[in-house]
């Protein structure tokens, strides 16, 4: 039953075991170099002083110019 599934697009909608077991029995996926990333696992990088600067004066700037109360209105034009 190996290779059943090669070429059908729904055979994972269809057979998600078998397409479990052909990935787990296949030689070519075994032999794949696999990394596992987790890039929540650390820190963000903090920004340097020079960054972090402008970057609190574009919020400084957008708050200053953006109504709290107010709701924006965004004009798209006419349908086509």
């Amino acid at each position: 039953m190996l290779h059943s599934h090669l070429g059908d697009p729904f055979a994972l909608l269809l057979d998600p075991e078998g397409v479990a077991r052909e990935v787990a029995a296949s030689e070519r996926l075994a032999r794949l170099r696999s990394r596992i990333y987790r890039p929540l696992d650390r820190p963000l990088i903090p920004l340097s002083g020079s960054a972090a600067s402008a970057c609190a004066d574009f919020d400084a700037w957008l708050d200053s110019e953006l109504p709290e109360d107010e709701a924006m209105e965004v004009d798209i034009g006419e349908p086509h």
